[in-house]
């Protein structure tokens, strides 16, 4: 009997949040198979999907640095593949790989699809090169490399610090002498981010006195302020900026699901202008060039301890894809937000820890 195979399509733009079972068609069809490989190509199974906050982007109609997803056709996603069959001299039959196979259980990667096979050092675990040492961690390292330019003792905020590439970009900053505070949605992501991660202070904005614990945090005002959230929190950081001091512009998950919308805008940009504040936006695919740099210095410090990657693994295969990435804007994940498509072994002496599981 021939293999299954199950693919999300997009159904429709969303006007808002994604709704399970409209946003998305969940498609059966025959798996390819190693008879439909061409020169060149790859036939690979997903075992980890990665669900991350720029994906909504993806589904508007909207300029931006990659083309929207078009209706009808397979959902955009990058995911840790097993090589099932192979006519490309880059990987081998049982190799993993990082690829963008998109929101399905078996794919053929052609010539010229991304397809790096997995190399990371021993003392990191399989996700990790999907997240700390894959684009996760990488958009922590060059934003901070490039842009943010840590400096010891400079006070350094992040907002969604619980999340994917904030929990990285706080390590980071703490590496290079820092004094980090990170902004969350818990008190329980609160005390992980200090005492897990090694953030000197925690602050939950949802706190009602959240205003002034930023003001007692911040005692000699933010010289660099790492941005995932954008609206009232990027407001309340523009308050308390330093002179020249640097703001990364990483991502705006507070109006994700309202672009195209009438939403507030930033109303105290003046204060840029006052405290003469560098304000940089930047996407990952900016410094291609550099990616092997940065994944052995990534793996390096993982390897090290200096930096930990959070995970929240949803199970239950990749049906549960379009329920599961409305964690992100709710809050209910924290670090990297995966799908274990299939469940794969680990291997000796490969660490699977800071892992949150959530069942089917």
């Amino acid at each position: 009997m021939a293999r299954k195979n199950l693919t999300f399509h997009l159904a429709e733009r969303p006007g808002g949040d994604i709704v399970p079972g409209r946003t998305f068609n969940l498609v059966e069809t025959d798996a390819p198979t190693t008879d439909d490989l061409k020169d060149g190509q790859v036939l690979v199974e997903t075992l980890y999907l990665s669900l991350d906050p720029a994906m909504r982007v993806w589904l508007n109609d909207m300029q931006s640095y990659l083309p929207p997803v078009a209706i009808g056709e397979k959902m955009r996603g990058f995911a840790i593949c097993k090589v099932l069959a192979s006519k490309n001299p880059k990987a081998k039959d049982g190799d993993l790989v990082f690829t963008q196979s998109g929101w399905t259980e078996v794919a053929i990667v052609s010539e010229g699809e991304q397809l790096d096979v997995l190399d990371l050092p021993k003392g990191t675990k399989t996700t990790d090169a999907i997240g700390a040492a894959g684009m996760t961690g990488l958009t922590a390292y060059f934003g901070l490399k490039h842009i943010g330019k840590p400096k010891a003792r400079e006070t350094v905020v992040v907002s969604g610090a619980a999340g994917a590439t904030g929990s990285i970009a706080g390590q980071i900053a703490k590496i290079y002498g820092a004094r980090v505070v990170g902004i969350t949605g818990s008190d329980e992501k609160c005390e992980v981010l200090t005492k897990e991660l090694g953030f000197d202070v925690a602050l939950n904005y949802k706190s009602p006195t959240f205003d002034e614990d930023l003001v007692k945090a911040t005692p000699d005002y933010i010289d660099l302020y790492w941005d995932n959230v954008g609206g009232e929190i990027l407001e309340k950081a523009i308050r308390r900026a330093a002179v020249h001091s640097r703001f990364v512009l990483c991502g705006n998950i507070s109006i994700y699901n309202s672009i195209g919308k009438d939403t507030p805008g930033i109303r105290n940009l003046f204060t840029v202008v006052t405290q003469r504040v560098r304000m940089e936006g930047f996407v990952i695919f900016d410094y291609l060039d550099e990616f092997p740099e940065g994944k052995k210095q990534m793996g390096q410090w993982i390897v090290e301890g200096k930096v930990k990657g959070l995970e929240t693994v949803v199970k239950g295969g990749l049906k549960k894809a379009d329920t599961a990435i409305a964690q992100l804007f709710s809050g209910g994940n924290t670090g990297k937000l995966l799908v274990e498509v299939k469940p794969y072994e680990q291997g000796v002496g490969i660490s699977a820890m800071h892992a949150t599981q959530i069942p089917v």
